[in-house]
């Protein structure tokens, strides 16, 4: 399985991506046929204020996308919470599969 991390307008140094890839990393054992994992940092300027913004695209076997997205003005924070929402959705992803619903 591949994790890729992307940024747009936001440098990906080292430990972003070491702490991206440890956390996603995890995600395959909630759903056995995750084949890819991309990640997309973007970096926007509202106002004057630097924010944020996390998107996660799971690439499922035989399924559509799972997508997730975060906003906020700490990366690591935004890494760590846009995993939490994939890893739920992996999850009942992964329920609605064994209980027959589509």
């Amino acid at each position: 399985m591949r994790i890729e991390v992307v940024g747009r307008s936001v440098e990906i140094t080292d430990p972003i991506r070491e702490h991206a890839e440890q956390k996603l990393g995890k995600l395959p054992k909630y759903f056995d046929g995750t084949q890819q994992i991309t990640l997309t940092l973007a970096h926007q300027n509202h106002h004057g204020r630097d924010e944020y913004e996390a998107e996660v695209v799971v690439d499922v076997e035989k399924h559509d996308n799972i997508v997730s997205h975060a906003k906020g003005d700490d990366i690591y924070a935004l890494i760590e919470s846009v995993a939490q929402k994939s890893t739920r959705q992996l999850t009942d992803f992964k329920e609605r599969l064994k209980n027959g619903k589509r």
